[in-house]
């Protein structure tokens, strides 16, 4: 019998699709595979999301004698087709087994879909937009991901070439060590490039405050928008979108890694680091939050040594030269102070030539790469 895809039409397909990668994947094969947080893809893929006031998405099926072996989700982002004045529809949410002809079917049902819907191009992955987890793992496989970034076996790649993607533009990460043998120290030019930019900018930094964490919130929205504009991809974030958001991530928030940059006490930069609660998702191995799971997690906010620079924005007007060290410089010292281990930076688009020109002359290490793939639709 051949692959059969079907669409999901009720609430026990759904909780068949967020269930495939356990049909897919285990950490005896996969080691570095992360399950992920049940609670949180059911949250993303519901239609009462704030993103999808915006955008429409169909969820699909694949299985093979009735074995669960692969999934995807079609997305016609309304909003980031108005922002950027073109026609293009996503994927995302996919997950194959090691078959072409699984890959073939799914990504057949996404096309049909979206061009129903008028769409030229298929882009992806996109889980569902910029604005959250997005990619496909090219380069990095043997460690696990860390909070809020995908994970991917190697056989994905072929799977993709076999199906007519080509690269649309790639994600890097790059790991700084803050402590150990292989503690990447920051270079001297990078303390006086600090200095010269406090001097010269009167920038101060102070902790995100969650006791005002509604006007907090605003002032990461406005600072947001305005610092990622330009960037490729980028998608304005509704502020419902973004208030949605924050209050998921409040509880896992650590004010020593969540600051502020002012001038005048005007916000002109923002810089979220989040502890890598990936590693405590791994002791989480069937998803589910309740009734243990969401207790381990705020355990380990006491207990963490790694984390990921989530966010980093700054205004325009404000971006020296000197700027970008003073927020690592800043954030070195922060992690320092807690005895961190090292952190992840990411993702940074490849053209990014100014913050990947930093991390590299700082000496971190550029260990992980996503790709987003497009393909026309025909």
């Amino acid at each position: 019998m051949p692959v059969q895809i079907t669409p999901v039409r009720s609430r026990r397909d759904l909780a068949r699709f967020i269930d495939v990668p356990w049909h897919l994947f285990d950490r005896r094969r996969f080691p570095a595979w992360v399950p992920p947080l049940r609670i949180s893809v059911s949250d993303v893929l519901s239609t009462k999301n704030p993103f999808y006031r915006n955008a429409d998405r169909e969820l699909f099926i694949a299985t093979d004698n009735g074995r669960l072996v692969g999934r995807i989700a079609a997305i016609e982002n309304r909003a980031h087709n108005r922002f950027h004045d073109d026609r293009v529809g996503f994927f995302g949410f996919f997950e194959c087994a090691d078959d072409p002809a699984v890959a073939a079917a799914l990504f057949s049902a996404a096309e049909g879909w979206l061009k129903t819907r008028g769409l030229t191009v298929m882009r992806g992955p996109m889980n569902p937009s910029t604005n959250h987890e997005c990619g496909m793992l090219i380069e990095g496989f043997d460690v696990h991901p860390v909070f809020m970034t995908n994970w991917n076996p190697a056989y994905y790649l072929p799977l993709m070439d076999g199906a007519g993607f080509s690269k649309a533009k790639d994600l890097n990460a790059y790991w700084v060590q803050v402590s150990g043998p292989d503690k990447t120290p920051l270079p001297p030019r990078f303390a006086a490039l600090a200095q010269r930019a406090l001097e010269s900018s009167n920038v101060t930094f102070r902790d995100v405050d969650l006791r005002r964490f509604d006007q907090e919130v605003e002032m990461l929205w406005e600072v947001y928008n305005a610092a990622w504009e330009k960037n490729w991809g980028f998608v304005p974030m509704t502020r419902d979108e973004l208030v949605h958001m924050a209050k998921d991530l409040k509880p896992l928030i650590d004010p020593n890694l969540a600051f502020v940059a002012e001038v005048g006490e005007k916000p002109v930069g923002v810089m979220i680091n989040l502890l890598d609660y990936a590693e405590t998702q791994i002791r989480i191995p069937n998803g589910r939050l309740f009734p243990f799971g969401f207790l381990k997690l705020l355990a380990a906010k006491r207990t963490l040594k790694s984390g990921r620079m989530m966010v980093l924005g700054i205004k325009a007007e404000h971006r020296t030269r000197a700027i970008l060290p003073l927020f690592i410089h800043e954030v070195y010292r922060r992690a320092e102070a807690m005895n961190a281990v090292g952190g992840e930076a990411s993702w940074i688009l490849e053209d990014n030539l100014q913050m990947n020109r930093a991390m590299e002359s700082m000496g971190a290490r550029l260990y992980r790469k996503w790709r987003i793939y497009d393909r026309p639709i025909r």
